[in-house]
């Protein structure tokens, strides 16, 4: 169990500073494709480097999605987010240290990579938003991993799913799909983007739950098909 916690724990660090950082350092070299890219390989890479000791779940959505699927248990899940949000805390506090103590090092989001509404996109729209780019990424991740299917492909389809999450999200709010993400920068820039954090924290996780009942209605469906394609062979 220690050992999944400490892959959680880094592997959301790592996200949050490799990939929030490829934003807070290069948005205006790399663009919204570059940060997307960021996103969604730093994923790939962590699913095939941890995964094998965690599931790489590095996002509380994931992991709420796993606890509801029946993937996990309670006291796995619970010790899993609290990994999971004190990894995005170190991400957000090297980032800060990174743009506040290195001379020139420059926050070019103005913000620390947090994420926002009320400019590009409403309230309502953010929270929207947010359910539905998250139920994409839990979506392909408990699809992706059952028994089922091709093996040794879900990181590239996990992968590719935070990518394209990140190519919508980024021009409205951002693109949190994770309150680790969220909460980690948003400590440390304060301000509004504190103020406005619970948003993305909530979404996520309702996005989350409507993934894993969409997976065990899916899953409870092929099981039941099973006998009837038997018997036809």
């Amino acid at each position: 169990m220690l050992k999944k916690l400490v892959a959680e724990l880094v592997g959301t660090f790592i996200l949050v500073f490799f990939a929030v950082g490829s934003a807070v350092g290069g948005i205006n070299v790399l663009g919204p494709v570059g940060v997307a890219l960021a996103f969604g390989l730093v994923l790939l890479a962590l699913v095939y480097a941890i995964g094998p000791v965690s599931g790489c779940h590095v996002n509380p959505a994931v992991t709420l999605g796993a606890l509801i699927a029946r993937r996990i248990p309670v006291s796995e899940a619970v010790g899993y987010w609290g990994a999971q949000f004190l990894g995005g805390i170190a991400g957000g506090a090297l980032l800060k240290l990174m743009t506040s103590s290195f001379g020139k090092v420059v926050d070019q989001t103005g913000g620390l990579g947090t994420d926002s509404y009320g400019k590009h996109i409403s309230e309502g729209g953010a929270f929207v938003l947010e359910i539905v780019l998250t139920f994409l990424l839990v979506f392909v991740v408990l699809m992706a991993t059952e028994k089922a299917a091709a093996v040794g492909f879900a990181g590239v389809a996990i992968g590719l799913s935070l990518t394209v999450i990140h190519l919508v999200g980024i021009p409205l709010d951002g693109t949190s799909v994770n309150p680790a993400r969220a909460l980690g920068p948003a400590l440390f820039e304060g301000g509004a983007p504190l103020g406005q954090v619970w948003l993305f924290i909530l979404a996520p996780l309702v996005g989350g739950v409507l993934a894993a009942g969409t997976n065990i209605l899916l899953r409870s469906e092929s099981k039941a098909l099973e006998p009837e394609l038997k018997a036809e062979a």
